[in-house]
């Protein structure tokens, strides 16, 4: 899970800087946040989220995890694609329902990554008390 994560990152910091030198090269910026949100919920969250299932491997081994990989997988594209093409068009009316459920599907996902994270932060702190104490 935290190579997928990683890798897809890397696809991701690659599109967000795409579409940022062509926007500075045809000086139009009206995709600049599409460009930010690929940089900062593709590259940046999800290096993060890789190299947090890398520490936490019992994390990376879950639903959670996979559902939350695969809705942010799925939704981040809809979602800037979605929000691209109505920044290019001035067409709210179509693609507006789509960048709303894809966004509040990416949300969910990012949920479901909290408690993942939480759960693998208790069971890792447990285990730590545990060794302490047999330890002791």
């Amino acid at each position: 899970m935290a190579k997928n994560f990683l890798r897809i990152a890397a696809v991701y910091f690659c599109i967000g800087v795409i579409i940022g030198i062509t926007m500075g090269i045809v000086q139009d910026f009206r995709l600049a946040s599409v460009h930010a949100h690929f940089n900062l919920l593709g590259w940046v969250s999800m290096a993060l989220f890789g190299l947090i299932y890398h520490f936490y491997p019992q994390a990376a081994d879950t639903k959670l995890a996979k559902t939350h990989f695969w809705l942010h997988n799925i939704c981040l594209p809809l979602m800037q694609g979605g929000l691209a093409v109505m920044l290019l068009t001035n067409d709210e009316k179509t693609l507006l329902p789509l960048v709303i459920v894809s966004s509040l599907l990416l949300v969910i996902g990012v949920l479901l990554f909290t408690v993942n994270l939480f759960r693998a932060l208790a069971s890792s702190s447990a285990k730590k008390e545990q060794n302490n104490s047999i330890g002791a």
